[in-house]
């Protein structure tokens, strides 16, 4: 088996880009769920992407990994463009990637160890199965869980099926981690295991951090920028210190918290993003 370990790659100059998108628009039928964005993801960072639910975070990150294609626009890995890959180049370049759904996506009828190891076996030719378990061990300790690799997931809580799928989604040790609600459904006691887990592994992997959330106190804890989309645009980006000491940031954010139940798109609602971040 190739070593999963070979894909990490090591640190990097500040402000290098690991993702980059250049216009990128996202159409279902004739709705644009993103429109025109262009930015950039920092290497080594925590990304953070709020906004209303329905606006499109979710289909933004899936296009960082061309889970979806955009309808037009750019996006490029490293300054190689990837949008306009076919799949089998597009999986040589998912190993560089994590991703954790929002419901964990686990299989029922996997035992915890099966689904840990199933990007391995999908992208790599086992000829040494111990070292996959003791990968699998690792990987599993890494969360907390070490000793439940015969468990299935009808036997774990909520907490805990997250645990692995963050655990399946180190397996392949990916420079990028994307994140889908990681701390939705969870207890605010488990949510907060949930937000120390992603600090340490961007600790100790040193990994490059998207992590889209409605939860405020996890963006704040966890989050070295914080992106906001409304209505398929960027209309907010800074800094995550700055952005709790600006006015406009804590009026959108708090003082309406109809925001995160309401879908863009509807008819007669007003813009409750007052401005950018960096406005104070």
């Amino acid at each position: 088996m190739a070593k999963a370990e070979d894909n990490k790659k090591g640190g990097s100059a500040d402000g290098e880009a690991i993702i980059t998108l250049k216009g990128v628009t996202k159409k279902f039928g004739d709705n644009a769920v993103l429109d025109d964005i262009s930015l950039t993801i920092e290497k080594g960072k925590t990304t953070v992407i709020i906004g209303p639910s329905g606006c499109g975070k979710t289909v933004l990150i899936k296009n960082f990994i061309v889970l979806l294609r955009p309808s037009s626009g750019e996006i490029y890995f490293k300054e190689k463009r990837i949008d306009n890959l076919g799949e089998r180049e597009l999986n040589k370049i998912r190993t560089h990637y994590g991703f954790l759904f929002q419901a964990g996506a686990l299989f029922d009828s996997l035992s915890v160890a099966e689904n840990v190891m199933f990007p391995i076996v999908q992208h790599y030719k086992i000829t040494d199965w111990s070292q996959v378990e003791e990968l699998i061990k690792v990987k599993l300790a890494m969360v907390g869980l070490d000793g439940f690799q015969n468990y299935y997931p009808a036997n774990l809580s909520g907490g805990q099926r997250k645990r692995v799928a963050l655990a399946r989604a180190i397996a392949l040790n990916p420079e990028v981690i994307l994140y889908d609600e990681p701390t939705t459904g969870l207890d605010p006691i488990r949510a907060d295991v949930i937000n120390e887990l992603i600090l340490k592994l961007q600790r100790e992997l040193g990994e490059t951090t998207v992590v889209v959330t409605h939860d405020m106190t996890s963006a704040y804890k966890i989050a070295d920028r914080i992106i906001m989309l409304h209505e398929g645009k960027i209309i907010a980006d800074g800094d995550a210190d700055h952005s709790q000491s600006s006015s406009s940031y804590r009026s959108a954010v708090h003082q309406r918290p109809g925001w995160r139940r309401r879908p863009c798109g509807s008819a007669g609602k007003r813009n409750y993003f007052a401005g950018p971040i960096s406005a104070s």
